[in-house]
């Protein structure tokens, strides 16, 4: 293509004096301008303020936070060192939807929590059907069918802290979703002896029950030594003085009544 018929036809004139200079000459580099600058220019001016041929990009989207971005990705994990359970959490719900959206926010508080989840694993569905009668009456011979299926997955969590993993059960049970029912099997690591500390467990539960059935006994109970020595001396003082307590008295007081109505039967 020649260069005459780029232009306009008012410089045709000067096309044609200059298409044959301007085919002789040799190509330059597309963007020699901005890649060196002049001599004559200062040295000391930033690469910044060159101007540059490039047209600028100018994105029309913003882009979203990372937290906002991660919601329409897989959840992050964390990888397990020794591979022991320590929990195992199973979510039944009959709702896929609501079943699927709280396995993955139970897999997302897991991983800020650091802890390794593994699953959602699909557990078998539990099928239940009911046949009743329609209604009554009329249409009492008539039956209906109801049928029931329970959705479930399980989540399991390995090598994780027992604190750890009590505050993410108590995080989602916190947060919990409608239409969502939780079982968690938790194991924990105990010390050699486990025999001792029951029967540790066992006396202290004793004493801090003995208490509670003392307040509904008929018999109030003698803690020490000195309170027994304390009440014979009370007892026995009253009794050397004349005086008695106020159930004996009232006691010696009917017994003198019918003693006395006896001697007046005997006498007639």
């Amino acid at each position: 293509m020649r260069v005459t018929s780029l232009l306009r036809p008012t410089t045709r004139f000067l096309a044609r004096s200059t298409s044959q200079a301007v085919t002789q000459r040799q190509p330059l580099p597309r963007f020699f301008a901005t890649e060196a600058p002049a001599t004559g220019k200062n040295s000391d001016t930033p690469s910044d303020q060159i101007p540059s041929a490039e047209p600028r990009k100018k994105s029309s989207k913003l882009r979203f936070p990372r937290s906002v971005q991660a919601l329409y990705l897989q959840p992050l994990r964390r990888e397990a060192e020794y591979g022991i359970p320590s929990c195992d959490l199973q979510l039944r719900s009959f709702s896929i939807r609501n079943l699927e959206f709280f396995v993955d926010f139970a897999l997302r508080a897991a991983y800020y929590l650091k802890l390794p989840a593994f699953g959602p694993v699909p557990l078998p569905r539990i099928t239940e059907r009911w046949t009743v009668p329609r209604s009554s009456f009329i249409f009492k011979k008539s039956q209906e069918n109801f049928e029931r299926i329970t959705l479930r997955r399980l989540i399991q969590i390995r090598d994780g802290n027992p604190e750890t993993v009590q505050l993410w059960l108590a995080f989602l049970q916190k947060h919990a979703y409608y239409g969502i029912g939780m079982k968690a099997n938790v194991w924990d690591f105990g010390k050699l002896g486990a025999g001792k500390s029951m029967d540790a467990i066992t006396e202290n539960a004793d004493g801090a029950i003995e208490p509670k059935w003392e307040q509904l006994s008929q018999l109030r109970s003698l803690d020490t030594v000195e309170k027994v020595e304390e009440f014979l001396a009370i007892s026995r003082f009253n009794t050397d003085s004349g005086k008695r307590a106020e159930g004996q008295r009232r006691f010696v007081k009917e017994q003198f009544k019918r003693e006395k109505m006896m001697k007046r039967k005997e006498a007639q």
